[in-house]
């Protein structure tokens, strides 16, 4: 039991770091400054359905997809690691320029953003894009048992939630941390998922290494033990 919660909280981690509901908040009331709060509760709620059904429908695809195109996990992992990564040092070393400049927009056409913006921006690119599909495919894909696998969409499902009240507290949210404390979250969530960037393409260099020998191995007609599992007992 304890080994599944862990497994819950590093898994939420890794989403939540990606999605990062904060930025999105801020998104949110950059984009909606003067909206009803009905308006803004539709709005975040239909964003948050699109995102979520987005990300299930990769996470339950993504076997489907790896064998569709002759993928495999190693090569994912490292492309996946490749994505993070890029996306985490841009979160470290920008001061919330997009945020800023969207900010800006939005002032400069003040009464003007009309069109629905729960599917994009909102839903595709800051809650589902390329980073977030690349890490729930990897973790679904990794997940060893069925039980792993519905941890997995818990975790998703309770960032996406997580997004939901952010969006709709957004204002007091920004009010209570201001720019300063806003920059520095973001630079903590870019840190924070570049580590995770760079072990998912260790796993992956490491795995192509092993599946690699074990092939060269095998066209020698040699037969060695996967080093990845269990050894096996002496009969």
């Amino acid at each position: 039991m304890l080994v599944l919660l862990e497994y819950l909280i590093v898994t939420f981690l890794a989403v939540f770091v990606i999605v990062n509901p904060l930025t999105t908040a801020f998104i949110f009331t950059a984009m909606l400054p003067r909206a009803s709060e009905e308006k803004r509760r539709s709005t975040a709620l239909r964003s948050v359905k699109v995102a979520t059904a987005l990300l299930f429908a990769f996470a339950l695809l993504g076997g489907v997809i790896f064998q569709l195109f002759g993928i495999t996990l190693a090569a994912f992992r490292i492309a996946g690691g490749i994505i993070l990564f890029g996306i985490a040092i841009g979160m470290i070393r920008q001061k919330a320029a997009s945020e800023r400049e969207t900010a800006e927009e939005v002032k400069a056409d003040k009464g003007q953003v009309t069109e629905d913006i729960s599917v994009i921006p909102l839903a595709i690119p800051f809650m589902s894009g390329p980073g977030a599909i690349a890490t729930v495919m990897i973790l679904t894909s990794e997940a060893p048992t069925i039980y792993h696998l519905v941890l997995v969409f818990l975790a998703v499902l309770a960032c996406m939630v997580a997004c939901y009240y952010a969006m709709v507290h957004s204002r007091y949210l920004v009010k209570f941390l201001g720019d300063t404390g806003k920059d520095i979250l973001t630079k903590v969530f870019g840190l924070i998922l570049a580590v995770l960037a760079v072990q998912f393409v260790i796993n992956g260099v490491s795995d192509a290494a092993v599946g690699f020998l074990l092939d060269t191995q095998m066209l020698d007609g040699t037969e060695i033990e996967d080093p990845r599992l269990p050894p096996r007992e002496n009969d």
